[in-house]
């Protein structure tokens, strides 16, 4: 099992970023040994468009099981959801936080996007 979080930063203790497509990191996450690994997302900071579509497919590139992120544009999550990648929400804190609620059940599984494309 591997999950994917949006971060801020390159360690566990880096907080949590409420984007998707323009977060600055995904840390890649085993939650039953915390081993974990980080992807720079610089490359879609800054395109005009299309970052979610990029990054969904970084996260699909990286075997990913979940996604935790805050928000979730149209393009990027049908290309998770095509992909068969579970999106969650709510995750509030550090990423170790973000693997600790997800551990006790207390994130929102999404159905559809949840906010509009194009946002930063």
């Amino acid at each position: 099992m591997k999950i994917a979080i949006t971060s801020t930063g390159k360690d566990l203790s880096s907080d949590t970023d409420p984007r998707f497509g323009r977060a600055a990191y995904f840390t890649l996450v085993d939650p039953e040994t915390m081993e974990y690994e980080v992807v720079d997302n610089k490359q879609n900071l800054n395109l005009p468009q299309g970052a979610g579509i990029q990054a969904g497919k970084t996260i699909i590139d990286n075997n990913v099981d979940v996604l935790i992120t805050g928000f979730c544009g149209p393009k990027a999550f049908m290309v998770l959801k095509k992909a068969g990648i579970k999106i969650l929400t709510g995750a509030k804190g550090q990423v170790t936080d973000a693997v600790q609620q997800y551990k006790n059940s207390k994130l929102k599984p999404i159905q559809e996007a949840n906010v509009e494309g194009h946002w930063a």
